[in-house]
């Protein structure tokens, strides 16, 4: 993939403005909503079992993010997710926390078995435990491990049968037989509650215009760390709530000539 690619799909995102339904959690709403628009994307958060399936199938693209689970949301997802697959429109899923309690590890992996998930993007743990392997989470965010999360992320995506976006300190995109890392980002993202839930929507917006999915996710990481690398320096005086609103600025302004100066990925094989 060239950086020129990576370009042209954010200026497409920008151009066809697609239509993202996020079924998320109530931690994260307003700066997922913002995001997406800032990005170019339009967001729809729609979650009442009368009206999900319908939103779903008009959608670019479902997004669904277990961050805050009760029985009637999981039931809305099902709902919506089934109605995605049925018009074809590719459906995304944030793990968040699952791992930590048995409750979050079966709805996550009861959405993988009855859904046709097209990626699964979150850190170590949370795809470990997704995919049956062990991995240490505190929390919704990941422990410490000396495991190998390339590794960790192609074979999860064999067993899952879906592309893995695996993100950490590095990314890794993969489907199991192609790989990307991506070195993008920095570390004050983890000062901001949402940034991870944001990223998963915004990989939505790229499947929405781009049916390369694998392609489509790499682009929106190596999008999100260097619109996220703009914002850092250029809020370095200040903290996580100046870097917070000046991210949202770089994902709305960011523009080709910092795609070319700042990607920075490869492609494993």
């Amino acid at each position: 993939m060239e950086k020129r690619e990576i370009a042209g799909l954010l200026e497409r995102v920008r151009r066809e403005n697609p239509l993202v339904h996020n079924i998320t959690n109530v931690v994260v709403t307003n700066f997922t909503a913002n995001g997406l628009l800032a990005l170019g994307a339009s967001p729809v958060m729609a979650y009442a079992h009368e009206e999900v399936a319908e939103m779903a199938g008009m959608a670019g693209s479902l997004v669904l993010n277990i961050g805050t689970l009760r029985p009637e949301v999981v039931e809305s997802m099902l709902i919506a997710g089934s109605a995605a697959n049925e018009k074809g429109v590719p459906v995304i899923l944030d793990p968040v926390g699952a791992g930590a309690t048995a409750y979050r590890t079966e709805t996550a992996r009861r959405l993988m078995e009855e859904l046709e998930i097209c990626i699964i993007r979150g850190n170590a743990a949370e795809i470990a435990n997704v995919a049956g392997e062990t991995w240490s989470i505190r929390g919704v965010d990941a422990g410490n491990s000396d495991g190998d999360v390339i590794e960790l992320a192609e074979s999860a995506a064999l067993k899952l049968n879906t592309i893995v976006a695996l993100t950490g300190k590095e990314d890794v995109i993969t489907d199991g037989k192609s790989t990307f890392v991506v070195s993008n980002g920095h570390p004050i993202l983890t000062k901001v509650t949402g940034t991870g839930c944001l990223l998963t929507s915004v990989i939505g917006a790229f499947t929405a215009v781009e049916k390369d999915f694998l392609k489509a996710a790499n682009a929106a990481l190596i999008i999100y760390g260097v619109a996220a690398e703009v914002a850092a320096d250029k809020s370095a005086m200040h903290g996580p709530g100046s870097f917070q609103a000046e991210f949202l600025n770089q994902l709305y302004h960011l523009d080709t000539e910092e795609i070319f100066k700042r990607s920075s990925f490869h492609k494993r094989r």
